[in-house]
């Protein structure tokens, strides 16, 4: 990671509340042509979160404690904050002194942009203002929240904007808000007396942000080289054994999907 950071752009991307059983059955079906032709090409890693709901999963994922592959052994992290009697920090890892990973970038020289999504990022009270003010710069507004149906394109519009406009070395930051409720609307002829997420409206959301990937992926491509992690930050439950919802400890909500590729400029 020394050596990646040194050369690359940086692009971490959480797909708020996915499910790795939806993402990777959709990716055996074919339903994600988008993420299998320039991100997944060979389906989803599954690993555990350190978090069970997105507050506690980001200051993880932000002090360097990524998604854990499923292997029972410890793993080398890619990225860590300096503390002492760290395990998971080798000489490959990318250890910062600094207390957050996007600081410890910003030391490096990067661009810090942060594009929120879910209510933890619309910088609206004082809790909401925690992950955005960790960045140099970051951007937030209705049509980025769980509520707007077209909020990936959105999300990505605005990603591809802000890569245009700054110079390598960038570190950008998307939460994508279209899978986490509610998403019943992804759903075609979805009656508004019977408005119920699901999980084919979970899945419904999932091939929505991957029909909107190219947006993201046209502005990278322009980019020299560009290191990108996707991750679920948690999943969710729609009923299995009597719960609805995450911040509990049940596998659907600890099983996330993950990703990581090295991205070079296409000619």
């Amino acid at each position: 990671m020394n050596e990646i950071v040194a050369e690359s752009d940086l692009v971490f991307i959480t797909l708020d509340t996915l499910r790795y059983d939806i993402a990777q059955k959709l990716w055996e079906e074919g339903k994600l042509p988008h993420f299998s032709k320039w991100l997944s090409p060979n389906g989803w890693e599954q690993r555990h979160t350190p978090g069970s709901f997105t507050y506690a999963a980001h200051h993880a994922f932000f002090a360097g404690f990524l998604p854990t592959p499923i292997a029972p052994k410890k793993h080398p992290r890619l990225f860590a904050t300096r503390f002492a009697g760290s395990e998971t920090a080798v000489s490959n890892t990318c250890t910062f002194d600094a207390p957050n990973i996007v600081e410890g970038l910003q030391q490096k020289g990067f661009k810090t942009i942060c594009l929120g999504g879910v209510g933890f990022f619309n910088k609206k009270t004082p809790l909401s203002n925690v992950f955005p003010s960790l960045f140099e710069e970051s951007y937030w507004d209705e049509s980025f929240g769980v509520t707007h149906k077209y909020s990936t394109q959105v999300q990505l519009e605005k990603a591809a904007d802000l890569l245009e406009k700054n110079p390598s070395p960038v570190f950008l930051f998307i939460n994508i808000s279209a899978l986490h409720q509610p998403n019943y609307f992804y759903l075609k002829n979805t009656s508004e007396d019977s408005i119920e997420d699901s999980l084919q409206s979970h899945s419904a959301a999932l091939e929505y942000v991957d029909s909107q990937l190219p947006i993201l992926m046209n502005a990278l491509n322009k980019r020299k080289q560009t290191f990108v992690i996707c991750s679920a930050d948690h999943g969710t439950t729609y009923g299995e054994d009597g719960y609805t919802g995450h911040r509990i400890g049940h596998p659907k909500v600890w099983t996330v999907p993950y990703l990581e590729v090295l991205l070079t400029k296409r000619s």
